[in-house]
């Protein structure tokens, strides 16, 4: 073979493995990056309702009988980006964790959201100073029932949770997580199929808090290790906040229950 004819062999190789390499790198470029943190790709988190977490109500209603009704699953899940949404197993979706570049490491599940809502709307209730009791039946039916001053129906329409890892520190990796919940709230007076009260409750809970002034959110720390926990006590305070409306509590306490 000739030194001529080696040389251009050489360099037709060289060239294709130049190009080969090329394609990888731009394959490397347009795929996501996912950062290993060793998580599991699947979490089912506990909810939970934290009784007197929300200070200032208590006691304030009239020993009224309110029945709530079995919560409604109405979530638009606008919030949740471009994260999948669908149900696990049974288990509804209710959040996501996030590496560094905001990709997906782990999908989060929670318990049904139906008797999870309705049974946390009733403890709420009951430390307002209610007679409070949760009910299965539909609207029309425990509109019927003898017994109830007021019934109360939920709907869900915001409740999901996002923790993302943050840049390491000389102390670890740092973590920052924020919940929102929302509701819509109808509450009836039997037997009318009229809304005796209508209103709104929502909030957010970011872990940690936002930094005092001039402190940096790298030097706060987290208080509580799970996403679901963070979400519960957002859910608390929604939850309690049906029964901060000032225009809830006035109707209550100027609304007079003939004997039965």
């Amino acid at each position: 073979m000739s030194r001529a004819r080696s040389i251009g062999i050489l360099r037709g190789f060289g060239a294709a493995l130049a190009g080969a390499m090329m394609l990888a790198l731009a394959g490397c470029a347009t795929a996501p990056y996912h950062e290993n943190l060793g998580l599991p790709p699947v979490s089912v988190q506990s909810l939970r309702y934290y009784p007197f977490l929300v200070k200032g109500y208590q006691n304030s209603f009239p020993h009224k009988h309110i029945v709530i009704l079995a919560a409604a699953d109405a979530r638009s899940f606008k919030d949740a980006g471009t994260v999948a949404h669908g149900p696990y197993q049974g288990h509804p979706a209710i959040g996501v964790v996030l590496d560094r570049h905001s990709v997906a490491a782990q999908h989060l599940y929670g318990p049904d959201l139906v008797p999870l809502i309705s049974d946390a709307i009733a403890k709420s209730a009951l430390e307002a100073g209610m007679t409070a009791s949760t009910s299965t039946q539909a609207l029309t039916d425990a509109l019927k029932t003898h017994g109830a001053d007021y019934v109360l129906v939920a709907v869900v329409t915001s409740m999901w949770v996002v923790k993302q890892r943050g840049a390491s520190t000389d102390g670890g990796p740092v973590w920052f997580s924020a919940a929102n919940v929302a509701l819509e709230v109808t509450i009836y007076k039997p037997p009318f199929a009229v809304p005796f009260w209508q209103g709104s409750s929502a909030a957010e809970y970011n872990d940690p808090p936002s930094p005092a002034s001039g402190a940096s959110p790298e030097d706060e720390t987290e208080i509580y290790d799970q996403p679901g926990e963070v979400l519960s006590v957002a859910m608390t305070r929604a939850i309690a906040g049906i029964f901060r409306h000032d225009d809830l509590h006035t109707l209550v306490l100027q609304d007079t229950i003939p004997p039965r």
